[in-house]
C-alpha cells in the first residue's frame, strides 16, 4: 500500500544540515516509509499518538502515520542526543 509522504519544513531544515552518504541514507529511509510506514526496527513513540521513530546510524527520523488519509508525515530528523528535546 502506497502512502503519501509529507516532510514538514522543520524536518527539511534538519535534512539540509546533513551531508554526503548520511544524507543519502536518510532520504532513502524516508522514501521507503511511503511503501512501508512501519518497517522492521521502527518503534511506536509512547508520548505521541500515531508517532513512530526510525533509526539510521545516529540519526532518528520521527514521523506520524495517518492510515485513513494514507499519509506519512515526517516532522523531525535529528541526532539521537537532540531529537527528543523541544
Amino acid at each position: 500500500m502506497i502512502y503519501r509522504l509529507t516532510v514538514i519544513p522543520r524536518a527539511v531544515k534538519d535534512l539540509d544540515k546533513l551531508k554526503g552518504k548520511l544524507f543519502t541514507q536518510i532520504t532513502e529511509a524516508i522514501q521507503a516509509l511511503a511503501d512501508d510506514p512501519r518497517p522492521p526496527g521502527s518503534l511506536k513513540l509512547s508520548d505521541e499518538e500515531n508517532g513512530y521513530r526510525v533509526r539510521v546510524r545516529n540519526i532518528r527520523i520521527l514521523y506520524r502515520v495517518d492510515d485513513r488519509a494514507k499519509e506519512v508525515i515526517v516532522y523531525r530528523v535529528k541526532h539521537r542526543r537532540e531529537v527528543y528535546r523541544s
